[in-house]
């Protein structure tokens, strides 16, 4: 990769972070990573070199353990460990619920918000949902 090429690349603190605490967090991650590697054509190798800056709290604690227990591995095995981290049965229902349970309220909720919150909860449940369905559900 040429250095005109790396001047592309965005500064550290304009990529998605990743702490493992929030509801969608892992799949908000994995779409800034893909959309930075597709923007500007980032190999695999450039993308790992940060993690150790890209994830904190406790996915960094999580990092840490399973590069040493697996070593050096492609973006797409990360990508699968994050996904299984992050989507376990306990978070899955938890979505679920959140999604069955939440019904808009003229008085409690603005619109936007709230319809962006459901699709969230949808598109993290079932990423490969297309935006068709997506807003057949509402």
């Amino acid at each position: 990769m040429g250095q005109a090429l790396l001047k592309e690349v965005p500064k550290l603190k304009e990529w998605p972070h990743f702490s493992g605490e929030g509801e969608y967090e892992h799949m908000q991650f994995i779409r800034g990573i893909h959309m930075i590697k597709e923007d500007v054509e980032l190999p695999d190798r450039l993308v790992k070199a940060r993690f150790n800056t890209l994830f904190t709290s406790s996915a960094h604690r999580w990092y840490i353990k399973l590069r040493q227990e697996h070593g050096n591995q492609s973006w797409t095995w990360w990508k699968t460990q994050i996904i299984m981290k992050g989507s376990n049965d306990y978070w899955r229902f938890k979505v679920e619920s959140a999604f069955e349970y939440s019904k808009f309220n003229g008085f409690k909720h603005k619109a936007l918000p709230w319809l962006l919150q459901q699709k969230y909860r949808l598109t993290a449940l079932f990423p490969d949902m297309s935006e068709f369905i997506i807003h057949k559900k509402f």
